[in-house]
């Protein structure tokens, strides 16, 4: 029986796709009984919602937090939302796009990526220095918050000052806080934010490049406010950091589990593609999006009310059977391996994508390249973080023989 209790639930967070498969099979459009939020958990109709931006708004209308008996519960922001990038729907959400997307084509990631290798290569080989490591700390987190760091143009910051903050901003959207720790963060956010605009504010016009320089000129053109470019860079700073750390999380637990998946990968490293793409299906560093339902209506048959807070399940669209022939397995001969909702699907396709999976195919190009196997630590547990939204280890502890 499906209960409220089940959605942050620790051992589901830990572990969700048994309660996933529950809500495809039962109800994959579940009202979550005594809240107004609705869960979609089928490829079909996750793929459906996110063609209907009329009906299922990507406008952020609402926080979720856990309350006093551990339940879901809303904290509606009235009309204090502030449409921005991925939380904006068309015609703003097209401003915002192109103001950014011209630096992050994939065009323009190709020339970043010699510098992604050399830094992937470099963390790689002093993290085995200590033979065994946690993944997380010397080379999960640290390689893509300095690469969106550059990405944007932050500049006079530690970059994992920046990580924490890019990880503040993923646990206030997380679902799991209490209302106090949900306004610690609040305020948490409001400083980062701050920085932010004063680094808009002290960019030049010299030979620098990147997104910070774009957003400037779309300020000076009137295209965006000042709040809004704050927002921007705010979001891709977090999903930037958030997802591919996420992403090279999971793929490295993956491999470390699989001595023979390492060794296939690294006779063929052509097939690094595919086992990123795997990845990012069965363990989506993303489990969800949200979505707000400005008027009454219906998905898979069932009437959902207006003011409803809608959570797209992309992680259990992902494994799901319907879709995926041996949808729990990774299968690197699979057809079609990008047809995922891993990184969203429509007018918000990840902007970042393209970046990902750069540096994923850059950082395990490098551990495999430099060790003969790796497993994990039997003594030091991997360990999820807590949260409705990230799928990221918070420790991922291997042992590595190096060639």
């Amino acid at each position: 029986m499906l209960t409220a209790s089940m959605l942050l639930d620790p051992a589901v967070l830990q572990n969700p796709y048994a309660f996933y498969a529950m809500l495809r099979e039962q109800a994959p459009v579940w009202m979550v009984p005594g809240t107004d939020v609705v869960a979609i958990s089928t490829f079909a109709l996750l793929s459906e919602a996110v063609a209907r931006p009329e009906d299922f708004s990507s406008i952020m209308r609402c926080l979720l937090y856990r309350d006093q008996d551990g339940l879901p519960a809303r904290l509606d922001f009235g009309e204090a939302a502030m449409p921005t990038l991925a939380t904006a729907d068309p015609p703003v959400h097209t401003t915002h796009r192109r103001a950014v997307f011209p630096e992050l084509v994939a065009r323009r990631m190709r020339t970043l990526e010699d510098d992604i290798r050399a830094l992937s290569a470099a963390a790689v080989k002093q993290a085995l220095d200590d033979g065994s490591f946690d993944f997380m700390a010397k080379i999960g987190n640290m390689v893509p918050i300095t690469v969106v760091a550059r990405l944007i143009g932050f500049r006079d910051i530690d970059p994992m000052q920046l990580l924490e903050a890019a990880f503040d901003s993923t646990t206030m959207v997380g679902g799991t806080m209490s209302m106090d720790e949900l306004s610690t963060f609040v305020a948490r956010t409001e400083t980062i934010e701050a920085w932010i605009a004063d680094q808009i504010a002290g960019t030049g016009e010299g030979g620098e490049e990147g997104i910070l320089l774009a957003v400037r000129r779309a300020l000076d053109a009137g295209t965006l406010r000042i709040g809004e470019a704050t927002i921007i860079l705010h979001t891709m700073l977090s999903a930037g950091g958030e997802s591919t750390t996420s992403l090279l999380g999971n793929a490295v637990g993956m491999l470390a589990e699989n001595p023979g998946l390492q060794q296939r990968l690294r006779e063929k490293p052509q097939d690094i593609d595919v086992f990123v793409e795997e990845a990012l299906r069965l363990e989506s560093p993303f489990r969800q999006m949200m979505r707000s339902v400005p008027r009454d209506t219906t998905l898979g048959g069932v009437e959902i009310a207006s003011s409803s807070t809608v959570l797209l399940l992309f992680a259990a669209g992902n494994r799901d059977p319907a879709q995926f022939k041996h949808p729990d397995r990774i299968d690197l001969t699979r057809e079609s391996p990008k047809r995922h909702l891993a990184f969203g699907h429509g007018i918000h396709f990840c902007v970042g994508a393209a970046l990902a999976r750069i540096e994923a195919r850059a950082v395990l190009g490098a551990i495999l390249e430099q060790t003969r196997c790796f497993t994990l630590d039997e003594d030091r547990a991997p360990r999820w973080v807590d949260s409705l939204l990230v799928r990221r280890h918070a420790e991922l502890h291997v042992c590595a023989a190096p060639r």
